[in-house]
């Protein structure tokens, strides 16, 4: 190592040498490097008396590379592009290590996060990032690798496969339930507070829906509480303020630990499901695949009820 940087000239005279080389000029190679044009010359001049011979020619408001220079040129930027190369290869390695995943915060919150520990523990070197919002996130951007939507599987800014469709059906907390005592027909539960959220998404199933099915008339006005997001009418339910409608997939977790309880044995199966996509407009990262891998497994998980 000693013996070569003796060959080498100054490193910071070098760059700077490729720089106006590249440039064709001091001044340009001066605002590229944030220096003043001074300091540019005495770089430039500092390497020409180390090698005791010119690398420019200074012509008017130009300069031009001598022979020696213009080898010293290509040899110089032969070298920085491998160097720049090396280094771009291990940021891509280091990116490759990072994995987005875009899904609703009902899904995240209830199904996602409960299991996602699982996958990190078998991959720890690679760092997720979870994107939890109900408005779709696109995943033909650079921001997502992969997200996780319900809805018919025919999405334009990626591809779907599918996961698992679901069930739906009427829940509420233990003692809720007890207090109520058992329902023997489905139109008991219109004479109890429904509980209902917002949803901007037309394929999510509502109560309206979910009477209808049964060819059960839902009343005009419930004295259910009405929440911003599916997450907080499953606390309102946890909390005893209700009945919420349990989508299986979503709330099994609380079932088995008996914080909900199923109401009724009717149910109804979706008719859309749970799906992943991946972007297409980008090449897709090896931790992506070990993603997709994971969920088709947790997906396959039989039902502990």
């Amino acid at each position: 190592m000693t013996n070569l940087r003796r060959k080498l000239p100054p490193l910071t005279a070098l760059t700077v040498f490729e720089a106006v080389a590249r440039l064709g000029g001091f001044t340009r190679a001066a605002a590229e490097l944030g220096v003043t044009q001074a300091a540019i010359s005495r770089q430039i001049h500092l390497l020409e008396e180390t090698f005791g011979f010119p690398l420019f020619r200074r012509l008017h408001r130009r300069v031009e590379l001598t022979e020696k220079g213009k080898q010293l040129s290509s040899t110089a930027t032969t070298a920085f592009n491998l160097i720049a190369e090396t280094i771009s290869e291990w940021s891509r390695e280091e990116a490759e290590e990072d994995l987005a995943i875009a899904a609703t915060i009902a899904f995240s919150h209830f199904w996602l996060l409960p299991r996602i520990s699982s996958f990190s523990k078998a991959h720890p070197t690679i760092r997720l990032r979870i994107i939890t919002q109900d408005n779709a996130v696109k995943v033909d951007g650079e921001d997502v690798d992969l997200a996780i939507r319900f809805g018919t599987g025919i999405w334009p800014d990626g591809d779907a496969e599918f996961l698992f469709h679901d069930e739906i059906f009427p829940i509420c907390s233990a003692d809720y339930a007890q207090e109520i005592g058992e329902i023997e027909h489905l139109a008991q539960l219109t004479r109890h507070p429904l509980i209902t959220n917002d949803t901007a998404d037309p394929t999510w199933t509502d109560w309206a829906e979910w009477f209808a099915a049964f060819s059960v008339p839902m009343p005009s006005k419930s004295s259910g509480m009405h929440c911003s997001f599916y997450t907080e009418a499953i606390y309102a339910a946890l909390n005893g303020h209700g009945i919420a409608l349990g989508w299986r997939r979503l709330v099994e977790d609380l079932l088995t630990q008996n914080r909900l309880v199923r109401l009724t044995r009717q149910a109804i199966v979706t008719q859309n499901a749970y799906f992943f996509i991946a972007p297409r407009r980008k090449a897709r990262k090896k931790a992506v695949d070990l993603l997709i891998d994971w969920l088709k497994r947790e997906a396959s998980i039989p039902d502990p009820s």
